[in-house]
């Protein structure tokens, strides 16, 4: 019975800490709004990066975590320039979204969520933090599903 007990305890672990490895449907479907204001699938979005390791960074412009993790995020992108970005925004308002790029001098593509906390995208990534960070590799694959911090150990194992 301990055995049974030990066994089934490994396996809610590594079921608890698995990563998804590329995005739902729903998720490839929702339609962002880019810097001119036009809608674009995520899918697309992915696929103008195919062939490149991309962080994508979830924030909002109101976000203190966000906001304090910008300074460890730029020295991320000094260290690793071969990495496309990726923003996407979960701000209430464009107008905010499109100053808090400007305001914190952002560098990467950007794209707002229409859809929201409770949309597709988020829905299907389990959103509960931001920032939020995914790192896909080259071809798509997502090699880091969830970290917090620019610093997190997992992440910067797999951009090294």
């Amino acid at each position: 019975m301990k055995n049974t007990l030990t066994i089934l305890a490994i396996l809610l672990i590594s079921f608890a800490f698995s990563q998804k490895k590329s995005f739902s449907e729903e998720a490839i479907q929702d339609k962002l709004l880019d810097l001119d204001g036009s809608e674009i699938a995520f899918k697309d979005i992915i696929e103008q990066h195919k062939g490149q390791s991309v962080l994508i960074d979830i924030w909002a412009s109101w976000c203190k975590d966000c906001i304090a993790g910008f300074p460890d995020l730029k020295k991320l992108q000094q260290d690793n320039p071969d990495l496309d970005y990726i923003f996407l925004s979960l701000d209430k308002e464009i107008d905010r979204w499109k100053a808090g790029i400007k305001k914190y001098d952002l560098k990467g593509d950007h794209y707002y969520i229409k859809s929201g906390w409770k949309g597709p995208l988020c829905s299907s990534i389990d959103l509960d933090w931001i920032p939020r960070y995914i790192l896909l590799d080259a071809s798509g694959t997502i090699k880091v599903y969830r970290a917090i911090t620019t610093k997190d150990n997992q992440l910067l194992n797999q951009i090294q």
